[in-house]
């Protein structure tokens, strides 16, 4: 069909108020709103300003009340485990309330902090949402951060509760939570009153007396003494979230989430851009602690009524490269959203995608691709071996839901490869030089985000607005400061090529590593890649390649490496002076798939470095330096 794309979005231009009341429509108020946008509250405005609402209200009791409470809500599937559970909306209900009722026994209510420190179970889920209906602000801190980085997001939020779990469990190895919440306890200024604990049987814990309490036991009562708690009404501006960025340093940074905006634009999204329908089973293959955890494996999927699932594995190794179809297959996923590292993974693991066949995939219908740049072989990969569309885009954790797609809802526009498509309603995109200035289309530059934002991305940083101004809002006055570079084209697609700290200097030009990356990937030996700039007497910088190899590959490494030179002059020219390649068993990586270049960077040059809080397997930067060493380039 055709698209509706472009009335849509030049509606959403001529009128974004009337644009957003309307998409608010399909939200139950408690009150409505004053305003649609006072431009003059806030940072840089605020969405729905006087409306009352209930987030939990409107992803569990709407929806029973309106004939969906036997409807599957969530399914649990932990490979890692051997573990499978379903909720229906109305079980669902009953164990947020019952926690509800607990969190309130414990002096918790509006506007009070919860930390979250779990792994990928549904009390999680159970916890955010319990958090929603008595108003209290949650903080998931994703499972096994070190005690320091808890630490500093406790003393940062002040929580006076903390819902934890007594360990996580990663592939051959079990990872102990009790013991980094008491050390981060203990390192903390701001002490939480309590800690309510989900003892796991792989691995359970000692209860700190008067502090710690069993998840299971007080949960259990709750329910059997039949306990009610009714949704408590919030402000739509309220806090109903804050959601610290991953891999930071020193003092982090706070994204908050407001109530109302939030759930007008993650609600217009289901449809319009994912092209999903209440009823219908939504997989976002993510982790609780990231935004999209937050945003599409919670709160989207059951604002909208659908049947999530929360996936406790691995693309690969839980346990096999099998595993994604075999989850599409056994609950009727008609949409996937991961990261392009996993589908990297699989195709590394069965290039031929063999495994795929043993499956029926026929109620699959798109596979949507974020969180890293998806680089067109990857892309063309799944296209083929799995026959249905695989979209691109692009979004932040201070954005909670894309800026840029290519709307299904809407009508399916053209694939253009290395584009997460066009901007979505709510974000106009420019394209400005270092001084921001507007540039022409096709030029590489900055990319910005013209004021106001649009519902549901971060007003401001948790009780910090003039950090919030600084990081984002003083450089390119009236544009929110994405730190990506890229480019538009005629058509009016965005392309992005790097962060800002990615694109490194030779000789004088500034060139994007996101370029040449998507080079190397076109090589059929190539699995996967990494371009960093590194410290080059001559040209100041210098690029240079970390590969990763298909599965069964037995070339000569050194032909291998005058090849993909070879590509990388010819398709961006001798300006690039790519020259050097380093073969690697793995890339190292944060747990949500980021490719750590910056680290990878430290080590070629010899400067201090340290460990990731979020790395996925610390013993991949030992590897990255072995293989810079044997190319004379380590310490």
């Amino acid at each position: 069909m055709s698209s509706r794309y472009s009335e849509v979005y030049e509606s959403w231009k001529k009128d974004p108020e009337r644009f957003w009341s309307e998409a608010a429509a399909d939200i139950d108020w408690f009150s409505s709103w004053t305003q649609i946008f006072d431009k003059d509250r806030g940072v840089y405005g605020r969405w729905f300003v006087g409306a009352t609402c209930n987030t939990c209200y409107n992803c569990l009791d709407r929806h029973i009340e309106k004939g969906r409470a036997d409807q599957t809500a969530l399914i649990y599937d932990s490979p890692i485990t051997g573990r499978k559970k379903s909720f229906t909306y109305a079980e669902l209900k009953a164990e947020v309330v019952a926690l509800a009722a607990v969190m309130q026994d414990h002096g918790i209510g509006k506007g009070d902090r919860v930390i979250i420190y779990m792994p990928m179970v549904p009390e999680a889920v159970f916890s955010m949402l319990a958090c929603a209906r008595i108003g209290a602000i949650h903080s998931v801190v994703f499972g096994g951060f070190a005690a320091k980085e808890l630490a500093t997001r406790i003393d940062d939020c002040k929580p006076k509760l903390v819902l934890a779990a007594s360990c996580g469990i990663e592939p051959g190895r079990i990872v102990g939570y009790k013991p980094l919440l008491d050390q981060a306890i203990e390192l903390s200024a701001a002490k939480p009153e309590s800690c309510i604990i989900l003892q796991r049987e792989e691995q359970p814990c000692e209860l700190v007396p008067r502090r710690d309490f069993d998840y299971r036991e007080a949960v259990g009562a709750a329910m059997s003494a039949g306990r009610d708690v009714a949704c408590i009404p919030v402000a739509a501006t309220d806090p109903l979230y804050v959601l610290y960025t991953s891999g930071t340093t020193g003092r982090p940074k706070g994204v908050v989430r407001d109530n109302g905006g939030h759930m007008v634009m993650l609600k217009w999204t289901m449809w319009n851009e994912f092209g999903v329908k209440p009823g219908e089973a939504f997989w976002a293959a993510s982790d609780v602690g990231w935004v999209v955890g937050h945003s599409y494996i919670v709160f989207a999927p059951l604002l909208h009524g659908c049947t999530s699932i929360l996936f406790e594995g691995k693309p690969v190794g839980t346990p096999d490269a099998s595993v994604f179809w075999r989850i599409i297959a056994e609950y009727g996923v008609v949409a996937l959203f991961t990261a392009p590292t996993a589908f990297r993974a699989i195709k590394r693991d069965d290039p031929g995608g063999e495994q795929i066949r043993n499956h029926d995939l026929s109620r699959f219908r798109t596979l949507f691709l974020a969180g890293e740049r998806a680089d067109p072989e990857t892309v063309k990969w799944a296209e083929e071996k799995l026959g249905v569309p695989v979209i691109d885009h692009w979004w932040q954790t201070e954005t909670g839901a894309p800026i840029s797609q290519n709307p299904v809802g809407l009508g399916q526009l053209p694939v253009k490869y290395g584009s997460p498509g066009v901007p979505m309603p709510g974000y106009d995109v420019r394209i400005v030089d270092d001084a921001g200035h507007e540039i022409e289309k096709g030029t590489f530059g900055n990319v910005v985000i013209k004021l106001p934002l649009p519902p549901g991305a971060l007003p401001t940083l948790w009780q910090a607005d003039q950090r919030f101004r600084e990081a984002y809002l003083e450089e390119f006055p009236g544009y929110y400061k994405t730190a990506d570079a890229g480019f538009i084209d005629e058509d009016g697609y965005l392309f992005i090529m790097a962060r800002t700290d990615d694109i490194i200097n030779v000789a004088g030009h500034r060139l994007s590593t996101g370029a040449m990356e998507e080079v190397i990937a076109e090589h059929p030996d190539v699995a996967e890649c990494a371009v960093v700039g590194i410290a080059d007497a001559m040209k100041g910088q210098a690029p240079c390649g970390f590969v990763v190899l298909n599965a069964g590959v037995k070339r000569d490494m050194a032909e291998i490496e005058r090849e993909v030179v070879a590509m990388v002059r010819e398709r961006i020219g001798p300006v690039a002076a790519f020259r050097l390649v380093v073969p690697v068993k793995r890339l190292p990586k944060t747990r949500s798939g980021k490719i750590l270049r910056a680290t990878m960077q430290k080590i070629a040059d010899k400067e201090a470095w340290t460990m990731p809080a979020t790395i996925d397997d610390p013993a991949i930067l030992n590897e990255i330096t072995v293989a810079l060493n044997e190319r004379g380039l380590g310490i």
